[in-house]
């Protein structure tokens, strides 16, 4: 049966880097995913599956029925969107939209999940469950997994699994493991009031300045003296906007920030209490404010059983030595908390860094040319593969063709197949 799949993989792997590279091409941004879309649909029409369009405006979901039964449904889902990056790469199929660019892999996770949907279609008679394909639009920004949610994407399905490559992860390791692996993330904006003086009278002023400052460090008590070290957080301030003129004290100080956390729990009380400590310095200090919080993602967390099958599936694939079930994680900011509220899911990383020097190449590297509104806080944690819930490739890295190839070469995440009412999933190496 192995020895059969791997032959079957090998023979897809020019396509399957074909598909890549015209996809690397031709990026398309959140919710602009009309040519990537259509070509998703027109393949998986082609191999036989029942296929919903525009779900979330440019979202695709598959569904493969099992022809031995329907006892479970497995969800598997990519995402396809594009970054607002101007792509410097040298390479014949760098991107040919200026300001577009696939840096954070969603290409390869298309491409992927379309190479896994046509190997499933050619077992279907062996299923004794179904699979549904989810690929899901506009993962770069928050919006495009609980609207695919809301139209019904999740409907029967009982687990959903997620690969994310990521580059600075070695090549033939896996990460996976139960519990949180990505941390809910939340904008929010403290507008600080006081009142505006001139410089040589700070008696006659209330400064916003000085009480931006306070709150700015008071924060950080949240974490260092209101957190357990157990349990991870993190509170950045990243911008704070004050003044006109150096000798003016303004009558308003604007901060703007991010708050991570690992659980619904803490996510719920850091929120309560940044506000409390806003707003106390402030009153403290003679001024006042107000904080606004911008809708985030909650943290995702993998499914304990979903994540057993996975971790079996990978130490038997690669050996022990190889899978990563560490308790580091990841706080970047992702968009997959969403998308699995119902049912099992599971988050599984695969390495596929090729070397140190490309693996340095981060989507903060002045290589990289961000455009407005292109995320500019992903941290890559030290896992790269994820199953269950859903996740991403590449890490915003500047890679070349051949950071995919090693993925395809050596390992290949696929539902291999239902076995009466559990399914299982199995990681094959070349």
């Amino acid at each position: 049966m192995v020895d059969h799949l791997k032959a079957e993989i090998d023979e897809r792997v020019p396509d399957l880097v074909a598909m890549r590279r015209d996809l690397h091409e031709h990026p398309e941004l959140a919710f602009e995913e009309v040519r990537t879309s259509n070509i998703v649909a027109q393949r998986l029409q082609a191999l036989g599956l029942d296929v919903r369009t525009n779900v979330a405006k440019t979202g695709v979901v598959g569904l493969l029925r099992g022809g031995a039964g329907d006892a479970k449904t497995i969800a598997i889902r990519a995402d396809m969107d594009a970054l607002p990056i101007h792509e410097l790469n040298e390479i014949d199929y760098r991107s040919t939209v200026d300001g577009k660019m696939h840096a954070c892999g969603h290409d390869g996770h298309t491409s992927i999940l379309l190479t896994v949907a046509d190997i499933l279609s050619k077992r279907q008679d062996e299923l004794t469950g179904n699979v549904k394909f989810i690929f899901q639009p506009a993962e770069e920004q928050i919006g495009g997994a609980e609207p695919m949610v809301k139209e019904g994407a999740l409907e029967g399905v009982d687990s959903i699994i997620g690969l994310h490559l990521i580059s600075t992860y070695p090549v033939g390791r896996i990460g996976v493991r139960a519990g949180a692996v990505f941390a809910s993330a939340n904008r929010f904006e403290v507008k600080v009031q006081g009142r505006g003086g001139h410089a040589a009278m700070p008696h006659e002023a209330v400064d916003p300045i000085v009480i931006a400052a306070y709150i700015t460090t008071a924060l950080q008590t949240l974490i260092s003296r209101q957190t357990s070290p157990f349990s991870p957080a993190v509170i950045t301030i990243g911008t704070i906007h004050a003044g006109s003129a150096f000798n003016i004290i303004p009558e308003q100080a604007i901060l703007q920030g991010t708050m991570r956390a690992f659980s619904q729990e803490h996510r719920e009380f850091l929120i309560r209490r940044i506000d409390e400590v806003a707003q106390g310095v402030s009153t403290a200090m003679g001024g006042s404010c107000t904080v606004e919080w911008f809708e985030g993602c909650p943290p995702c967390v993998n499914d304990l059983a979903v994540t057993a099958v996975v971790h079996g599936a990978a130490i038997a694939t690669v050996g022990k030595l190889a899978v990563d079930d560490s308790e580091e994680v990841d706080d970047g900011q992702r968009r997959y908390g969403r998308l699995p509220r119902y049912g099992a899911r599971l988050l599984l990383y695969c390495g596929s860094e090729q070397s140190r020097q490309r693996s340095e190449l981060s989507s903060s590297s002045p290589a990289l040319q961000r455009r407005r509104g292109c995320p500019a806080d992903r941290r890559r944690g030290p896992h790269a593969c994820h199953a269950g819930s859903s996740r991403r490739v590449g890490g915003g890295t500047l890679r070349r063709e051949s950071r995919l190839q090693p993925l395809i070469g050596r390992r290949r995440l696929f539902c291999k197949a239902f076995s009466g009412k559990r399914f299982s999933l199995k990681l094959i190496k070349n």
